[in-house]
């Protein structure tokens, strides 16, 4: 019985020491280890061949990879780039577009300013009541010979009421409506303007003749007409007050025969580039027919 026991003890201690033993190993290897790993230098190592081998076969197919992904990364980012800088440039057009429409909007208001000044500075000299009034169509079918303004009887416009502007005589009022007004003008053969040569205080009808000229008739030969001179309303009637400009003359024919000399005046206004004027309103009551019964005897008296 004492010799089993004793058998069991020493078998149990040597199973002790040889696990004591295993722990103390596994301690010391791991120690070894951890100590080469530690002090192991990572900036240099061999490579095998098999490293080589792997490096040589796969790199180029990573450099291709990465370039790839790079070229897809700078298309993405460059479409991306290019919508938003046309989405910016089409913000920006719209923008420059709007601000050259509202310059161009200030300067014509600013252009029209000047022109409605220079037009009620003129006719602070005339003993007239003045209405301001615009272009808003021409008669084409007269070559720009008749022209209709935005202001009629509403506005106190009347029939055979003069219109000019600051350089001179546009015509009179022959056709009328509340809010609108045609204008017959000095181009027109069927207006006839008394008129005067300034230099020379001649007188003449002048009526018009082509889209750019008007004619001033029944001036003699003897009178020394030359070219530029400056031809103005005489104040006959009751149509035209006295002294607006019509015109210059243009050109000068003095047949061998006949009393009379052919007189092309070109006029004071440029109607191609006509916008505004002003309608001379008298606020006498006398009668606009004694100006036709003149003009209509000056014209029976035609050679």
């Amino acid at each position: 019985m004492e010799k089993n026991f004793d058998t069991e003890s020493l078998l149990k201690l040597v199973q002790d020491s040889t696990q004591r033993l295993k722990v103390v190993l596994t301690v010391l290897v791991l120690g070894i280890s951890f100590y080469h790993f530690a002090k192991r230098d990572f900036a240099y190592r061999e490579t095998t061949f098999f490293d080589d081998f792997m490096i040589d076969s796969f790199g180029p197919v990573q450099r291709a990879f990465t370039d790839s992904q790079n070229w897809l990364s700078d298309i993405v980012n460059h479409y991306v780039a290019n919508v938003n800088a046309s989405k910016n440039n089409e913000t920006l057009q719209k923008r420059i577009a709007k601000l050259e429409s509202d310059l161009l909007s200030t300067s014509e208001t600013t252009k029209e300013n000047e022109r409605l000044k220079e037009l009620l500075k003129f006719g602070q000299n005339l003993k007239h009541q003045e209405v301001l009034a615009q272009i808003v169509a021409w008669d084409a079918s007269s070559d720009f010979r008749v022209i209709r303004i935005n202001k009629g009887a509403a506005d106190g416009v009347k029939i055979q009421s003069a219109v000019v502007t600051s350089d001179g005589v546009v015509g009179y009022i022959y056709r009328l409506t509340d809010h609108f007004a045609d204008v017959l003008t000095i181009l027109d053969p069927n207006n006839r303007v008394d008129g005067l040569v300034a230099r020379i205080r001649a007188h003449g009808i002048v009526e018009g003749y082509t889209d750019r000229l008007a004619l001033m008739k029944y001036v003699t030969r003897t009178e020394p007409v030359i070219l530029d001179d400056t031809i103005l309303t005489s104040g006959l009637g009751n149509i035209y007050p006295k002294g607006l400009v019509i015109g210059n003359v243009a050109k000068i024919e003095r047949q061998s025969y006949g009393i009379t000399q052919h007189i092309e005046i070109s006029p004071a206004v440029d109607f191609s580039r006509l916008e505004e004027v002003i309608v001379l309103v008298s606020s006498a009551d006398d009668s606009k027919k004694l100006e036709w019964n003149a003009l209509d005897a000056f014209d029976g008296s035609d050679n």
